[in-house]
């Protein structure tokens, strides 16, 4: 067992020294201390030792571990207790209510925006200290197990060796398999899109939608080819193809996003039409269309999967717009999907946006919009509702400056 190639925990177990591979999506590293806990071991204890740094192998029924991970989740959603108040005498009188500015309400939802990614994360950690051993094959050898060697295969390929792995990470390999095998029905491409895990799903059918319905650059019907920038699942590229694009090249640098994107175009039957093909934003040569949906946050991921979702320092949307007038055929059109959601939280201005445009040599063409309709648009309690209420997701149709440029479209 080749263990010095890989991340290992260790720990102690009737008084021998253990070790196994540590394996952890989110790249986080294997726990310094580790005690064997098992269904004698109470919620409280548990969440106890958890928030200390200590983690807990489980050694006993799978679905009793299933359930502590469930009560540790519940004492990790519990408000902190208040401070008990002081005296009324010796509260000063209270202001008069302040109307917030317009400039000041950004810059509270920014703040808003960083605690709830930093309380997540400190979630993460603890419900992560529950950990679950893995056999070679990825067997889960406790009572009640349920069989999850397709889902780790599907997610981390063969299994070679025995392992650790967090009980919350190996639920989420559980529920990305059945997401793959069920699929997600995509109207804009006639079948079921199948998201691999680790790979951003198109929960948000607005910018599908939005692809669906612009109208095509006239070079790209009858025998035009369009890019598809940061493919993910292949589901813009499917839709482009499903709307008569005669080619299209699908880019990504994710292997797991490779694979998927390749079987979803096959599985549509359109791999004759969609080239599915690694690259680093661009491939080689020019296109009528350019299409891109890059994260739409600019703050640091933390795990491969919120590469989907965060573009820390903007480097995906820069590098796309600097680079795309090499890639555009004269006269041809690209197509950016980006949400306002960053400009309500104060993470980017509108001015910041069309300089980046300006200084890439673009300009916009059109502006077309829609409005989410996700559950979280309407959940008054999310510290962010006022940001996710006004935001509006947009596809900027954007085109090189030429000699005489028209002016911007609804800017």
């Amino acid at each position: 067992m080749d263990l010095e190639a890989h991340p290992v925990i260790h720990w102690t177990e009737g008084d021998e020294p253990r070790s196994a591979r540590w394996r952890s999506e989110r790249g986080a590293p294997p726990p310094v201390r580790v005690v064997v806990a098992d269904d004698a071991m109470t919620a409280d204890a548990a969440y106890g030792l958890a928030c200390q740094g200590t983690a807990l192998l489980w050694r006993g029924d799978f679905q009793n571990a299933r359930q502590m991970l469930i009560a540790l989740a519940s004492r990790a959603e519990r408000p902190p207790r208040k401070a008990k108040d002081p005296a009324p005498a010796a509260l000063p009188a209270a202001p008069a209510a302040l109307p917030v500015s317009p400039a000041a309400a950004p810059a509270s939802l920014a703040n808003a925006f960083h605690l709830q990614r930093q309380a997540r994360s400190q979630r993460a950690r603890t419900l992560g200290m529950l950990l679950v051993p893995l056999d070679a094959d990825y067997g889960v050898p406790l009572r009640r197990a349920p069989d999850v060697r397709q889902a780790c295969n599907e997610a981390h390929g063969m299994g070679t060796e025995p392992a650790v792995i967090s009980l919350r990470e190996l639920l989420g390999l559980i529920g990305a398999h059945e997401w793959r095998t069920r699929g997600m029905e995509i109207p804009a491409v006639g079948g079921r899109i199948h998201p691999h895990y680790g790979v951003f799903a198109p929960v948000r059918r607005e910018y599908v939608d939005l692809v669906a319905k612009a109208p095509l650059p006239a070079a790209c019907v009858s025998s035009g080819v369009a890019f598809d920038i940061g493919t993910g699942t292949g589901v813009l590229a499917a839709v482009l193809a499903r709307r008569g694009v005669a080619r299209v090249v699908a880019t990504d640098l994710d292997p797991r996003a490779l694979r998927c994107a390749r079987e979803n175009v096959e599985r549509l039957g359109l791999a004759t039409q969609v080239e599915v093909v690694e690259a680093d934003l661009f491939p080689a040569g020019r296109a009528s269309l350019v299409l891109c949906n890059p994260p739409w946050v600019p703050a640091r991921p933390s795990s491969p999967i919120e590469y989907g979702i965060y573009d820390h320092e903007h480097r995906m949307l820069l590098g796309f717009l600097n680079a795309l007038p090499a890639h555009l055929e004269q006269g041809g059109e690209a197509w950016l999907i980006l949400s306002d959601l960053a400009e309500h939280l104060g993470l980017r201005s509108r001015e910041m946006l069309l300089g980046a445009f300006a200084a890439a040599g673009l300009q916009v063409v059109e502006r077309i919009d829609t409005r989410p309709n996700h559950p979280r648009v309407s959940d008054e309690s999310d510290p962010l509702h006022a940001a996710r209420a006004a935001e509006v997701t947009s596809l900027w149709r954007l085109a090189v400056v030429t000699a005489s440029p028209s002016p911007r479209a609804n800017a």
